[in-house]
């Protein structure tokens, strides 16, 4: 089966976001092994430049350590997919992947050098979101899109 990490900088404060992301993970899990690792997002001291690259530097070095197999990170700067879109693109990756780590970045989003270590970069829209509030658009995304491939009666 399937092996999809989301990797995610920062926590979840809200129990409706809680609750939709465990719903959401439950549904998935009937096509893949789902494993969310959160990390601890490390505040800049200030809004310099400078403070803002040390807390992302900080978050990439434990980023690092949960990428496995093929990496893909959630950017404003990536490409956009509609979600049929997005459903192909997961199918054409699992005939050569079995695992796929996406990296959901902190809300200052991610250094550098983790979308440099990544094969590709989406993004979800050109609008800013909650930071807390993609993790639950991207599960629902990825449930949809499995529901999508597999032909179940959920997209429209």
């Amino acid at each position: 089966m399937l092996k999809i990490n989301l990797i995610c900088v920062g926590d979840i404060k809200e129990n409706y976001l809680v609750n939709a992301i465990n719903e959401y993970s439950k549904r998935i899990s009937r096509f893949a092994n789902l494993k969310i690792v959160e990390i601890k997002e490390n505040i800049a001291q200030s809004n310099h430049e400078k403070d803002i690259l040390i807390a992302l530097q900080k978050d990439a070095t434990e980023i690092k350590k949960h990428i496995e197999g093929y990496p893909i990170c959630l950017d404003i700067q990536g490409k956009m997919f509609s979600s049929n879109e997005f459903a192909k693109k997961l199918e054409n990756l699992t005939l050569t992947n079995a695992e796929i780590s996406f990296i959901i970045g902190a809300s200052n989003g991610i250094y550098n050098e983790i979308k440099e270590l990544c094969k590709e970069k989406i993004s979800f829209s050109k609008m800013t979101f909650p930071h807390q509030l993609m993790r639950v658009i991207f599960l629902e995304q990825l449930y949809r899109a499995f529901t999508i491939i597999n032909n179940i009666s959920y997209h429209k």
